[in-house]
């Protein structure tokens, strides 16, 4: 009888040992995935300041067309 439990007792370690390992290989997994991310997040974030960057020089281009029109068509009255 003794021995009987001392089989689940060892069958129930050893499940959990397993379940222990398969779980800290997701733990790893979800690292490396949280790592790539935030990788990837920092390159976003400096294209959308680049894309910002370029969108505000465009404005400042049109601006400055859109004033010369007015000069022109001032000057031409």
């Amino acid at each position: 009888m003794e021995f009987d439990l001392l089989e689940k007792l060892e069958s129930k370690i050893q499940n959990a040992v397993d379940t222990i390992a398969l779980l800290q290989m997701e733990v790893e997994e979800l690292k490396e995935d949280k790592q790539g991310l935030a990788e990837k997040s920092e390159q976003l974030k400096a294209e959308n300041i680049r894309l910002t960057e370029e969108h505000q020089q465009w404005q400042a281009r049109l601006s400055a067309l859109v004033g010369k029109i007015e000069q022109a068509e001032e000057s031409a009255s």
